[in-house]
């Protein structure tokens, strides 16, 4: 009986020293995992956002564009992330949304501009999208719902168009996990607050879109893409410092009134023009 004892003992301590051992080793070095993700990823942005711009909407007047750029540098800065690393492009739609696309790409529909009742509601939709990159939960998603080997696929020329758009889809219209999700809301919070944004603009931002989604939005909405948005409301509120004072805005109330009258007359004059 000692030695059955004994002999289990040492069989245990064998597979607990190999797992240990086994833990220890880098294997996403060993198989250069990240460095073919990095490279993939890179490739994937390029691809996707052609693909997603092949309509043409991107507005790039520096009337329009320069806020939304001064309220991410305000963000990146704040955070000390790489600004330049970030592609922002503003497109002309009348869905509210905005997502983010391997190797940083950032894209925010003037819907979802119109959509918002200032600059700080707009600042904590951008926090979330760029915690998203930060987090790396971009290509967490493809990876998981796609495949590594697919993805490479793509950057190759080897998969259809069709799965091309599929995965722009996949990123442009639907939720990533609840947890992730949540990982993104709680670091978007943290980004507002390092900005000098008060994050219960979100939290507004959030309950208002929710409260109009019965009733039905006409257009696509971010909301549709982040669910539970109530309960994201409450504990974003939560995270909140009731008794801070914040400064004046990123970009004033006029620049942004201004930006929304430009997208306006834009929507209406190619609403016209069709």
């Amino acid at each position: 009986m000692k030695k059955i004892l004994f002999q289990a003992v040492i069989i245990i301590s064998l597979i607990f020293t190999v797992w240990f051992a086994l833990s220890r080793i880098d294997w996403m070095k060993i198989f250069k995992v990240e460095q073919i993700t990095n490279k993939t990823e890179k490739k994937l942005g390029d691809l996707f956002w052609e693909l997603y711009n092949n309509s043409g909407k991107e507005i790039k007047n520096e009337e329009a564009v320069r806020p939304l750029d001064s309220i991410l540098t305000k963000i990146c800065v704040s955070n000390t992330i790489d600004k330049s690393q970030v592609k922002l492009h503003l497109v002309q739609s009348d869905e509210i949304n905005a997502f983010a696309l391997p190797n940083r790409h950032l894209v925010i529909n003037t819907g979802l501009i119109l959509a918002a009742e200032d600059e700080a509601e707009l600042a904590g939709v951008i926090s979330h999208e760029i915690a998203h990159m930060e987090l790396n939960h971009v290509m967490k998603k493809l990876v998981k719902e796609v495949g590594l080997s697919v993805l490479i696929s793509m950057t190759t020329g080897s998969s259809s168009s069709e799965q091309v758009k599929e995965a722009v889809k996949l990123l442009s219209s639907s939720a990533y996990d609840r947890n992730l999700e949540k990982e993104a809301d709680i670091k978007a919070v943290d980004y507002l607050k390092k900005s000098n944004i008060n994050p219960v603009h979100f939290a507004n931002f959030l309950s208002r879109l929710s409260d109009k989604e019965p009733a039905g939005i006409k257009y696509f909405s971010w909301i549709s893409t982040h669910p539970d948005s109530k309960e994201r409301a409450e504990y974003i509120t939560a995270l909140c410092n009731k008794n801070t004072e914040y400064p004046q805005p990123v970009i004033s109330r006029q620049t942004w009134d201004t930006l929304r009258q430009y997208l306006t007359e834009k929507k209406d004059k190619i609403k016209f023009d069709e």
